[in-house]
């Protein structure tokens, strides 16, 4: 399972390290608004059912700790050969083309002792950023509830 923050999923970018550090900035600056998964690995390894459109969840940053809230937009789920461009970009990673981004997840996810094929369920989730200042109660910067 994943761990859960104050009721809310919870989640970290990338690898551990420099990935990381690097990928929670571009949410933090709102650059990346889309992340992929793996569904068996990500969901049903995990016995995690799927984001729902509005679920709101937090990101935990290089050190594991919150810092953000994200609200999902968008969910599809593709073949890792037909994940869109759209969604690629939307990553917000720098991908010059799909064929740029298919590299760059396979290099990650095959460094981490995976198989993929050009079948593999990709989950591609979108998010808006909707608190990067949390506090006790995870308000905003006006203390609001956002749970």
């Amino acid at each position: 399972m994943w761990p859960r923050v104050a009721g809310l999923r919870a989640f970290a970018f990338g690898s551990p390290g420099e990935m990381r550090e690097r990928l929670t900035a571009l949410v933090l600056t709102g650059t990346k608004t889309a992340t992929a998964g793996l569904f068996v690995r990500d969901y049903q390894n995990e016995d995690e059912a799927l984001e729902t459109i509005g679920e709101r969840q937090v990101v935990l940053g290089p050190t594991e700790t919150p810092v953000a809230v994200v609200e999902i937009t968008r969910l599809e789920c593709h073949a890792f050969a037909k994940v869109p461009w759209e969604f690629a970009n939307a990553e917000g990673e720098g991908f010059t083309s799909i064929a740029h981004w298919q590299q760059a997840h396979l290099d990650h996810w095959t460094s981490q002792m995976l198989e993929i094929s050009d079948d593999t369920i990709v989950v591609c989730v979108w998010f808006k950023l909707v608190a990067t200042e949390i506090f006790g109660n995870f308000g905003t910067k006006s203390n609001q509830p956002i749970v």
